[in-house]
C-alpha cells in the first residue's frame, strides 16, 4: 500500500514533479478539490504527509491527521498552518524560505521603479496621444540620495537593500527580531521604526505575520510619514492595517502603496482600495517565475520526502518537536 500525501492546494499547472519526487519513496498525491476546513478534515485521514500552499491547516485538520509525520509549507510563511498544535501533536512543520527572494525583491523594486517614473499615468498619457504637456500626479524625482526605509533585514529584506543601494538609495533598516551583535549589512543604517518612517521615502515590509506584526503599519505610523512617501508590502497582507492605509491615501497623509498583498487573500473586485488612483496592485505574484515555482514544487516534496525517510529536512520550522516526533529524524 503506498504512502498517502495531501497536497491542500496549488496555483501552478500540475503537482507533476512533486509526484515524481514522492514516487521515489512510494508515496502517492492527493489533491484536495477545496481548500475548506471540513474538505481537509476529511482527507486528512489516514495521510502520513500534507502540503499546502495558502490554504488554512487549522487546529482541526491537523488533529485529524492522526497519521501525518509532517506539513510542509509551499513557500516562506507559516501563518496558514496551526504550528503549535502540530508541535503537540508530534508532527513536523518543513518550509522553504530561500527558494523565490530573487523573485520577490525584483518585485518589490519594480513597484518603487514604477510609481517613482510614473510608469502607470504616463503609459495612459501615451496610449491616448498625449506626447508632451502631461505631468503625473506625483512628480518625478531622481531616485539617488532618496532614503529606502526597509522593514525586516531576512534574506529578503537584504536582497532589497543591495538592489535599492545599486540605484543610488540609501537605506535606513529596522527588525525587531535582529539578532544582538549580529553584523549589520554594509551600507545599512540600522535605525527604529519611528524614526525609519519619518526619514524614508520609499517603505518596504519584510517581516513575518505574526500577533506582533499583525497591524505593524497603522493610523500612527502613517502619521510618521512623509507625505510624499510610498508604501509597499509583497511580505503578508495583515501586516499593514487595510483600513488605515485606506485612509492615509486618500487624505493624502502618504502619497501612494504598491501591493502584492492584502488582508484579504482575494479580495472583491470593489474593495474601494482598487479605486484609488495612487495604488499599485498586483496579486499575489511577487513569488512567480517558472524557476522559482518548479523550485518550490520539488524542494517541498523532497523536505516531505526527507521526513517520511526518517530524515532531518532542510528547513524544520519547529525544532521543539524532535524529542517527541511522530517519526524520528536524524
Amino acid at each position: 500500500m503506498s504512502r498517502k500525501i495531501l497536497v491542500t492546494d496549488f496555483v501552478w499547472p500540475s503537482t507533476g514533479p512533486e509526484r515524481e519526487v514522492l514516487a521515489k519513496v512510494g508515496a502517492e498525491v492527493i489533491e484536495a478539490p477545496d481548500g475548506r476546513e471540513e474538505t481537509l478534515v476529511r482527507l486528512a485521514e489516514g495521510v502520513e504527509g500534507i502540503m499546502t500552499c495558502f490554504a488554512q491547516v487549522t487546529p482541526a485538520v491537523v488533529r485529524a491527521a492522526r497519521d501525518c509525520v509532517v506539513i510542509s509549507r509551499y513557500g516562506v510563511g507559516v501563518d496558514n498552518i496551526a504550528v503549535d498544535v502540530a508541535t503537540e501533536e508530534g508532527i513536523a512543520v518543513t518550509y522553504v524560505p530561500d527558494y523565490c527572494v530573487d523573485e520577490v525583491s525584483d518585485h518589490v523594486m519594480a513597484l518603487l521603479l514604477t510609481w517613482n517614473r510614473q510608469i502607470g499615468f504616463y503609459n495612459r498619457a501615451a496610449k491616448q496621444g498625449i506626447w508632451s504637456g502631461s505631468v503625473s500626479p506625483a512628480p518625478l524625482t531622481r531616485l539617488r540620495g532618496q532614503t529606502l526605509g526597509v522593514i525586516g533585514l531576512g534574506r529578503i529584506g537584504r536582497a532589497v537593500a543591495r538592489k535599492g543601494m545599486a540605484f543610488g538609495l540609501e537605506v535606513t533598516a529596522h527588525d525587531p527580531y535582529f539578532p544582538e551583535g549580529a553584523v549589520v549589512p554594509a551600507g545599512v543604517e540600522l535605525a527604529g521604526l519611528p524614526e525609519l518612517l519619518g526619514k524614508a521615502d520609499y517603505v518596504t515590509v519584510h517581516t513575518p505575520l505574526n500577533e506582533e506584526t499583525r497591524g505593524l503599519l497603522g493610523p500612527a505610523e502613517f502619521a510618521l510619514m512623509k507625505s510624499s512617501a510610498y508604501v509597499i508590502n509583497c511580505a503578508r497582507g495583515p501586516i499593514i492595517n487595510e483600513a488605515a492605509l485606506y485612509e492615509a491615501l486618500r487624505g493624502g497623509r502618504i502619497a501612494g502603496a504598491g501591493l502584492d498583498v492584502m488582508e484579504e487573500t482575494a479580495p472583491a473586485a470593489d474593495n474601494p482600495m482598487f479605486a484609488l488612483e495612487n495604488v499599485i496592485v498586483t496579486p499575489h505574484v511577487a513569488f512567480l517565475s517558472q524557476q522559482s515555482v518548479l523550485e518550490l514544487e520539488v524542494r517541498t516534496a523532497e523536505a516531505t520526502s526527507d521526513v517520511l525517510e526518517g530524515r532531518m529536512p532542510e528547513f524544520l520550522v519547529n525544532p521543539e518537536v524532535l524529542s517527541q516526533a511522530r517519526r524520528r529524524l536524524g
